[in-house]
C-alpha cells in the first residue's frame, strides 16, 4: 500500500476573521483589462542532429518554401533537415502594451526532434485570434533540460523539446483597451459571491463619499465615474483598488484522493452525528517445508506447503459530535479516531450522505 500524506489546511472564515480584510486589487480586475494570446508557426535551425526526421514532411516543406523566398529553389524531399525543427511558438500579450515592447515566448516542437537545445528561432509573426499579427519571435532558444544518446543507450534530463525566448518576441501592434466605457467602470470579481459584491460596493461607496457604486450581480460592481474622476479614470481605479473589504466564502470540503490531501474551509459546520471507526486486517502468509531424503538413498525432494490465515480486528472507536461544531472540533475528533488519509476522506463522504456535513463536498 502506498503511503498517503494528509494535508488539513484549516482556513477559519468565523468569528476571529472577521477583521480580516483583503484589496480590492487582490479578489478583483477592471473589466477589459486584460491579455491576448498569440500563436505562430516558426522553424528552429542550428540543431546539431537532433531536429525532425525525413518522415516530418511539413517541416521540408517550411524549408523549402522559405529557402524559395530567397531565390533557392529546392524540392521539399530533397532536404536534410536533421538540423531543423518546426515548432509551435506561443506568447501573452499584456495589456496596454506598446509597439516595441518585448514578450516571452514558448516554442515547442511539432515534428519527431529530439531536442531543440542551440537552435535559434527564425522570425515568426504571432497573431491573435483575429488573424491580425501582433508580435513577431525570433532568437536563440533556452532549454531547460538536455537530451543524449548512442550506440543504443541514452539519457536525458528534463524537457528538450520546449524551450523559452526570454523577450523573444517584439510587439508591432498595440489592442484597444477601454478603461471606461460610457462612463462606467466594472470591476470583476475573481469569485462569484454576492455576499463579497454587495459589501464591495458599499466600501467603494464610503471611500468615494457617494452612491456611485452597485452591484449588478454576484460578479460585477458597477462604479459610475464621478464628475472628478473622467479626466483622470486611472486615478480613480487606484483610489479602488487600494480600498479593502472582507471577502466572503462558501463551506467547501476539498479532497484529492490521489493524493490523501483534505482541505476543509473553515466555515463547515456539523450537524449532530456520531462516528465509529474500525478496521478488519486479514493476513495470508504461506510457508513450504521441504523435505529431503536420507544421503546415500533412494528418493525425491519433498515440498509441502503450510498456509495461515490470521484475521485481526482493532478496536472500533465511537466520537459523538455535537450540532453546530466548528472545524476545530471535528478535526480533534478525527483525530482522536487516529484515522488515516484514506479513513478520513471515507468518513467525509459518509457524513455528508448522512446530512450532517454542513458543507460541500467536492473530491478533485
Amino acid at each position: 500500500m502506498r503511503t498517503l500524506v494528509i494535508t488539513i489546511a484549516l482556513l477559519i472564515v468565523g468569528v476571529a476573521a472577521a477583521a480580516q480584510t483583503v484589496r480590492v486589487k487582490d479578489i478583483a480586475n477592471i473589466e477589459g483589462v486584460r491579455a491576448n494570446q498569440l500563436l505562430g508557426y516558426g522553424i528552429i535551425v542550428g540543431l546539431e542532429g537532433s531536429g525532425d526526421s525525413q518522415q516530418t514532411k511539413f517541416t521540408a516543406q517550411s524549408v523549402a518554401t522559405m529557402l524559395s523566398n530567397y531565390g533557392i529553389n529546392v524540392p521539399g524531399d530533397k532536404i536534410k533537415i536533421k538540423n531543423a525543427a518546426a515548432v509551435i511558438v506561443t506568447a501573452t500579450l499584456p495589456a496596454f502594451a506598446r509597439p516595441g515592447t518585448q514578450i516571452d515566448v514558448v516554442a515547442s516542437s511539432l515534428g519527431d526532434a529530439r531536442s531543440l537545445q542551440g537552435g535559434t528561432l527564425l522570425q515568426t509573426p504571432l497573431r491573435a485570434a483575429n488573424g491580425e499579427v501582433y508580435a513577431v519571435a525570433q532568437g536563440p532558444i533556452s532549454v531547460g533540460g538536455f537530451s543524449a544518446g548512442g550506440g543504443g543507450s541514452s539519457v536525458s534530463k528534463n524537457h528538450s523539446t520546449v524551450g523559452r525566448i526570454p523577450g523573444g518576441a517584439i510587439v508591432e501592434k498595440e489592442t484597444h483597451t477601454e478603461i471606461a466605457p460610457q462612463d462606467t467602470l466594472n470591476i470583476t470579481l475573481n469569485r462569484n459571491d454576492f455576499t463579497t459584491a454587495s459589501r464591495l460596493a458599499d466600501a467603494i461607496n464610503k471611500k468615494l463619499g457617494n452612491t456611485a457604486a452597485r452591484a449588478t450581480d454576484g460578479n460585477v460592481v458597477s462604479v459610475a465615474v464621478p464628475t472628478e474622476y473622467k479626466s483622470d479614470v486611472v486615478s480613480l481605479v487606484t483610489a479602488i483598488e487600494s480600498v479593502e473589504v472582507v471577502a466572503d466564502t462558501t463551506a467547501k470540503v476539498i479532497v484529492n484522493e490521489r493524493t490523501g490531501t483534505v482541505v476543509i474551509g473553515g466555515n463547515a459546520r456539523i450537524s449532530p452525528v456520531a462516528i465509529t471507526h474500525g478496521s478488519l486486517t486479514v493476513e495470508i502468509a504461506t510457508d513450504y517445508k521441504v523435505s529431503q531424503p536420507e544421503p546415500v538413498t533412494i528418493g525425491t525432494t519433498v515440498v509441502t506447503p503450510s498456509t495461515n490465515v490470521t484475521a485481526t480486528e482493532t478496536e472500533a472507536h465511537l466520537v459523538e459530535i455535537k450540532g453546530g461544531a466548528t472545524i476545530d472540533e471535528l478535526v480533534r475528533a478525527l483525530n482522536e479516531l487516529k484515522v488515516t488519509p484514506r479513513d478520513l476522506i471515507a468518513i467525509l463522504q459518509a457524513v455528508q450522505q448522512a446530512g450532517a456535513l454542513q458543507a460541500s463536498l467536492e473530491i478533485i
